[in-house]
C-alpha cells in the first residue's frame, strides 16, 4: 500500500492544474493501466522533488513505465484526471525541467535498452532511459561512438539529452544531440503516437500551417551560433532546411511529447587520441585563443581557470598558467594524434603546454575538467555557489569580450563565480555564490539574472547553450527572441499539447525564475547536531545542501579504477540507495513537507540502512558529500531515548565485549560455542547478525598480552631513537593480533622504537558507525585523557586498521572539535606505510618480487590516501594494482541481518573478481580486517596486511642468512 499521508504540495500549474482529486483513485487507475511500477510513497516523491537545479517541486506519483504502451496508458490516466506529467531520466538537468508537481515518468528503471545497433549504417535505436555510456559501450566494439558527451555521460540518459539538446565537450567536432538524431517516436498527451524525422510526415495537425504562416519571423528571429539551445528550434522546420521534425523536437524539454524511442547517428571514434593542455595567464587569454584553434580540426576546445583546481595532485599534472584549454585531437594512430596535438601547441601562443597520449593520464586530466560541475558549487573559501546561469553561449569570437563584461557584472552585484566550459563553442558554465536563502538575496538573484540576460543578448548569444531554459531562463526568453517569437512558441506548444499537460511551467508560460526555490522550506537556523561539520559552518542543512544533484554516485561502475562511490547504488540500482537519493531524503526531512516526522523518519532510516559508511562519497563526490557522517548523525537522533536494533549492541559495543573476553581469558570457550550450530544460530538471531555469516574467532592471545610477555628490544648504542606508538585497535588487538605482531617486527627492523599506549584507548569507530555518538564522544574523551603524555611528546601514532585511522583523522575532530588534543592526535596518525616512509626513509624492505591482488580499503582511499602504500609495495617488488570499490563487509554492515545479499554483491563487483583472476603466485593484500574477513568467508581466500607480508619476507631473509652462516 502507498503512503498517501502528508502534504502533496501545490500542484497548481500555469494552466490551472491543481485539483488532482481522489489520490487513491489516481493510484488505482494508474495501477490498473500501467504494468510498470506505480509509487505514491513518501520516499518516491521525496526522491524526485529536485533535479540538479535550484528548483523543487513535489510530485504526487512516480511511474516507471515498462514500454511505450505503459507511457500511453499513463498519459491517458493523467489526461482524464488533469494531472501534469514530467518525463525524467537521470535527473541531472540544471534549469529545473526534470521536476514536476504531477506524475513523474522515470525511464531509467525499465526503458533503458539499446534496442538495435547497425554498424554499417552507423545508427542505433535506443529507449529514452538508456545511459549514454551504455550506448557508447555498445558502439565501441565497432569503432563507433555517440558524439555528444556531457560531463554526466556516466549517468545521463538519451531521453534527457534529447529533451535538453545536450552537447558536451566534443560538440566542436560532432555537434549537439539534435545534430545526431535521425528519428523519434513520440507519444503526445492526447495519446497518439507520432514518428518524427525529416519532412512533415508525423507532424501534429496544425503545426505546418502555423510555421508556414510565420516564415519571415523564423528566418530572422534566431541568432546564428553553434550553441543556441534556448527556445523551440522552429527554424529547423524552414523549407530550405528540409522541415526536420526530429531536430525541431530536440530541446523541447518534455513540453511537447514524450519520447519512447530514438534512432540516433553514430560517428567513427578516432583509433587514438592525444590531449594538449595549454596554459594561459588567465581565462580571458584562454577564451580569446580558443577560436583560433578551431581551423586545426580539434575534437574539443575546453577551458577552465585555476580556481577550479582544488587538488594539489591535479594541479601538479597541469602546465603552468592561470587558466587552461583542453584540446583533444584524434588520429588513426597514437603518432598521428600526437602530431596533431603538437601542431596545435606550436600554433597556440601559450605560457606552457603539455601533450599527453597515455590514456590513463588523459582520463586523469579529463576528470579535472569533468569534476568542475561539482567543484564549482563551492567557492575556494567554502561558501556555496549555485546554478541558474550555468550555460550561456555567445559567438566564439566574442567569448573574451563577453567574459570581461560578465566579470564586471558580477563585481557590480557583489557576486563571485568561476567560469569554465566549452570555450571552442562560446559556451560558459558558471556557479555563482547567490544567496538563495534570504529575501534580499533572492531579489539580487532576479536583478542579476535580468541584467545578465541583457548582456548575453547584446553579445549575440543564447541564454542557454547546453542545459535548456526550464524555469531558470524561460521567463527571460522575450529578451532574446522578442514577444512575437515567444508567442509563436506558445502556439506551437498548444498544437502539440492542447491540454497543457506536459511539463507545465517550463519554457513557455513559465513560472517566475525566483519561485519554487529548493531552499525555501529549509530551516533558517542550524539544527542541533552532534558532529561539528567544520566545512559547513557547523550547519547540518548546509552539509546536506552540498548535494546539488550532479549524480556522480549514480553510475553502474566506479568512477575510476580505484573509485569507491556508491557501492550500494551499484548493487541495487535504486535511487534511494545512491548518495544523492539519501541526500534528497535528508533535505526533505529538514524541509518537513514531504517527510514529516523529522529524525524519527522511517523513510530516511530505510534509505540509510543500506549505506555501507564506506566514506567513498567523501572523496569521490565532486562536492564532498559525506554520507557516512550524515548516517551516523541521523541514527544518533533517530534512536535517541529509544531501544536500538540488536546489532547496535552486539557490534556497536564490540570493544566492550572483546575486552571482557580478554579480561576473563575466555576466548577458547567463546570460539567453541560459536562452532556449535544451534548456539551460533541463536546468538546470531539475538545479536541481529545475518544467519549467512560465520562469527569470527577471537584470538586466544591479544596483541597487548603478547606485548607484555615479549622480551624488550634494545636499540644499538648511540643510535638515534625514533619512537612510534602502535595503536592497538579493537580488530588488531582481539581478532587479528598477527597483524600487530608483524607490524612490530617490521617497524623495529626499520630502526624504530615501538611503544603501545595505555589500556582503554579506542577510536570509537563502532559507536560512530552505529550512531551512538554520545558514547563515542565519551570514549574519545577518555582516550584523550589517557594519551595526555604521549600527545604532549608528539609521538607519531601508527594505526594499522584503515577504518580506525580514518576515524581518528575525521570523526574524532568532528565530534570533539573544541578539544585541541583531538586535533593533535589526528595530526599524529600515520598509516603503516606512511610511518616507514616518513620516519625510516633510508630503510629498504626485502624484495619479494610477486604480483599482488586485493583491494585498497575504502576508508584508506577516501580519507588517508594510499600513495605511501603504493611506493612501499613498489620498493618491495610487489607488482600490480589493487582494485577499488568496497569489499561490502564494511565493519558491522555486512554482518547485520538483511545486508548479506548487498554485501556479497559489493564484493563481487571488484574485489572477488580481482582475486579470482590473479595468478597463483599473487599475494592477496587486504589491510582492513573487514576486507580480510570478506575474502575468507566469501572466497575462502586468506588476505594479508602489508605488514604481515613484509614480516614474513624479513623472516625468510634471516632464515636464508642463517643457512648461509651455517
Amino acid at each position: 500500500m502507498s503512503d498517501l499521508d502528508g502534504d502533496f504540495g501545490d500542484i497548481a500549474g500555469p494552466r490551472g492544474f491543481g485539483d488532482v482529486g481522489d489520490l487513491g483513485g489516481l493510484e488505482r487507475d494508474l495501477r490498473a493501466a500501467v504494468r510498470g511500477a506505480v509509487d505514491l510513497s513518501v520516499t518516491a516523491r521525496a526522491l524526485h522533488t529536485m533535479d540538479a537545479s535550484n528548483y523543487r517541486r513535489v510530485p504526487v506519483a512516480v511511474v516507471a513505465p515498462r514500454d511505450a504502451d505503459d507511457v500511453t496508458a499513463a498519459l491517458d490516466v493523467c489526461r482524464r484526471r488533469a494531472v501534469p506529467v514530467v518525463a525524467r531520466g537521470a535527473g541531472t538537468s540544471i534549469a529545473g525541467q526534470a521536476t514536476g508537481t504531477g506524475v513523474v515518468l522515470d525511464f531509467t528503471r525499465h526503458m533503458n535498452r539499446v534496442v538495435s545497433l547497425d554498424p554499417e549504417a552507423r545508427t542505433a535505436v535506443v529507449q529514452p532511459g538508456v545511459v549514454l555510456d551504455d550506448l557508447r559501450a555498445a558502439a565501441a566494439p565497432h569503432g563507433l561512438t555517440f558524439g555528444p558527451d556531457p560531463s554526466t555521460h556516466s549517468r545521463c540518459t538519451l531521453g534527457g539529452m534529447i529533451g535538453n539538446n545536450s552537447c558536451g565537450s566534443h560538440s566542436v567536432a560532432w555537434g549537439t544531440t539534435a545534430d545526431n538524431v535521425r528519428s523519434l517516436t513520440v507519444v503526445r498527451s492526447q495519446g497518439d503516437t507520432l514518428r518524427l524525422g525529416r519532412g512533415w510526415d508525423g507532424a501534429p495537425t496544425g503545426l505546418r500551417a502555423l510555421v508556414e504562416g510565420d516564415l519571415a519571423l523564423l528566418r530572422t528571429g534566431f541568432p546564428d551560433l553553434p550553441r543556441r539551445i534556448s527556445g523551440y528550434a522552429l527554424d529547423a522546420l524552414l523549407p530550405e532546411r528540409g522541415a526536420d521534425l526530429a531536430r525541431a523536437f530536440c530541446g523541447s524539454e518534455g513540453t511537447l511529447g514524450v519520447v519512447t524511442e530514438a534512432a540516433v547517428r553514430l560517428v567513427e571514434a578516432p583509433r587514438a587520441r592525444a590531449l594538449a593542455v595549454l596554459g594561459y595567464a588567465d581565462e580571458n587569454a584562454a577564451a580569446e585563443a580558443a577560436v583560433g584553434l578551431l581551423p586545426h580540426g580539434p575534437l574539443t576546445v575546453e577551458g577552465m581557470a585555476a580556481d577550479l583546481v582544488r587538488d594539489t595532485a591535479q594541479e601538479s599534472a597541469l602546465p603552468k598558467g592561470g587558466a587552461w584549454l583542453f584540446v583533444e585531437t584524434g588520429g588513426a594512430s597514437p603518432a598521428e594524434a600526437r602530431a596533431r596535438a603538437e601542431t596545435i601547441v606550436r600554433a597556440a601562443d601559450v605560457l606552457d603546454a603539455v601533450v599527453v597520449d597515455d590514456p590513463a593520464r588523459q582520463r586523469a586530466l579529463w576528470r579535472v575538467r569533468e569534476d568542475a560541475s561539482g567543484t564549482a558549487t563551492r567557492m575556494p573559501d567554502g561558501s556555496e555557489a549555485w546554478p541558474g546561469w550555468e550555460d550561456c553561449a555567445v559567438p566564439p569570437a566574442r567569448l573574451g569580450a563577453y567574459l570581461r563584461d560578465f566579470r564586471a557584472l558580477l563585481a557590480e552585484h557583489g557576486l563571485r563565480g568561476t567560469p569554465y566550459g566549452h570555450f571552442g563553442d562560446g559556451c560558459i558554465h558558471v556557479r555563482i555564490d547567490f544567496d538563495l536563502l534570504s529575501t534580499e538575496g533572492v531579489a539580487r538573484f532576479r536583478h542579476f539574472s535580468e541584467e545578465l540576460a541583457d548582456l548575453v543578448v547584446a553579445h549575440g548569444g543564447s541564454l542557454s547553450g547546453e542545459h535548456g531554459d526550464g524555469q531558470a531562463r524561460a521567463e527571460l526568453l522575450p529578451k532574446m527572441y522578442g514577444p512575437a517569437l515567444v508567442a509563436l512558441f506558445a502556439h506551437v506548444k498548444d498544437v502539440w499539447d492542447p491540454a497543457g499537460l506536459l511539463n507545465p511551467g517550463m519554457l513557455v508560460r513559465p513560472a517566475p525564475l525566483d519561485t519554487g526555490l529548493r531552499f525555501a522550506p529549509l530551516p533558517r537556523e542550524p539544527v542541533d547536531v552532534a558532529f561539528g561539520y567544520p566545512h559547513d559552518g557547523g550547519d547540518f542543512s548546509a552539509a546536506v545542501r552540498r548535494c546539488v544533484g550532479v549524480a556522480k554516485c549514480r553510475t553502474a561502475t566506479a568512477s575510476s579504477p580505484t573509485g569507491v562511490m556508491c557501492p550500494s547504488f551499484r548493487a541495487t540500482g535504486e535511487e534511494e540507495h545512491s548518495t544523492r537519493g539519501r541526500a534528497r531524503l535528508l533535505h526533505e526531512m529538514l524541509a518537513g513537507e514531504v517527510v514529516t516526522d523529522g529524525w524519527r523518519s522511517t523513510e530516511v532510516r530505510d534509505a540509510l540502512d543500506l549505506c555501507l559508511s564506506c566514506k567513498g562519497c567523501r572523496s569521490d563526490c565532486p562536492v564532498g558529500v559525506d554520507m557516512a557522517t550524515y548516517k551516523a548523525e541521523f541514527l544518533h537522533h533517530h534512536y535517541e531515548g529509544r531501544r536500538r536494533p540488536a546489532a547496535h549492541y552486539a557490534m556497536g559495543w564490540l570493544p566492550r565485549w572483546l575486552r571482557a573476553v580478554a579480561r576473563t581469558r575466555t576466548a577458547p570457550v567463546v570460539n567453541a560455542l560459536t562452532r556449535i550450530g544451534p548456539l551460533a544460530a541463536l546468538g546470531k538471531r539475538l545479536g541481529g547478525i545475518a544467519p549467512e555469516r560465520s562469527i569470527p574467532a577471537v584470538a586466544p592471545q591479544t596483541l597487548r598480552q603478547w606485548w607484555r610477555g615479549r622480551p624488550r628490544r634494545r636499540g644499538a648504542p648511540g643510535a638515534r631513537v625514533v619512537r612510534v606508538v602502535l595503536w592497538p585497535d579493537t580488530f588488531t588487538d582481539h581478532l587479528s593480533p598477527s597483524v600487530g605482531r608483524a607490524a612490530v617486527r617490521v617497524l623495529e627492523a626499520a630502526g624504530l622504537t615501538v611503544a603501545l599506549p595505555p589500556r582503554g584507548v579506542c577510536c570509537g569507530l563502532t559507536y560512530v558507525s552505529t550512531g551512538q555518538l554520545d558514547r563515542a564522544r565519551a570514549v574519545l574523551r577518555a582516550t584523550l585523557d589517557r594519551l595526555g603524555p604521549l600527545l604532549a611528546a608528539g609521538a607519531p601514532v601508527v594505526v594499522l586498521e584503515p577504518s580506525c585511522a580514518a576515524a581518528l583523522k575525521t570523526d574524532l575532530v568532528e565530534l570533539l572539535g573544541d578539544d585541541p588534543r583531538a586535533h593533535r592526535l589526528a595530526a599524529s596518525v600515520r598509516t603503516f606505510a606512511q610511518a616507514l616512509e616518513e620516519l625510516a626513509p633510508d630503510w629498504r624492505p626485502p624484495h619479494i618480487g610477486r604480483p599482488v591482488a586485493g583491494q585498497t580499503h575504502c576508508h584508506q582511499h577516501a580519507v588517508l590516501g594510499d600513495a605511501a602504500e603504493r611506493r612501499l609495495r613498489t620498493k618491495a617488488g610487489l607488482e600490480g594494482e589493487l582494485s577499488g570499490g568496497c569489499c561490502g563487509l564494511a565493519g558491522n554492515f555486512g554482518f547485520e541481518r538483511g545486508h548479506y545479499e548487498v554485501s556479497a554483491a559489493c564484493a563481487e563487483e571488484q574485489l572477488l573478481p580481482s582475486v579470482r583472476q590473479a595468478p597463483g603466485e599473487a599475494v592477496v593484500l587486504a589491510d582492513g580486517y573487514s576486507c580480510r574477513t570478506q575474502l575468507g568467508q566469501l572466497a575462502g581466500v586468506r588476505g594479508r596486511h602489508l605488514a604481515e607480508v613484509l614480516a614474513e619476507a624479513l623472516d625468510a631473509v634471516e632464515a636464508d642468512l642463517g643457512c648461509v652462516q651455517e
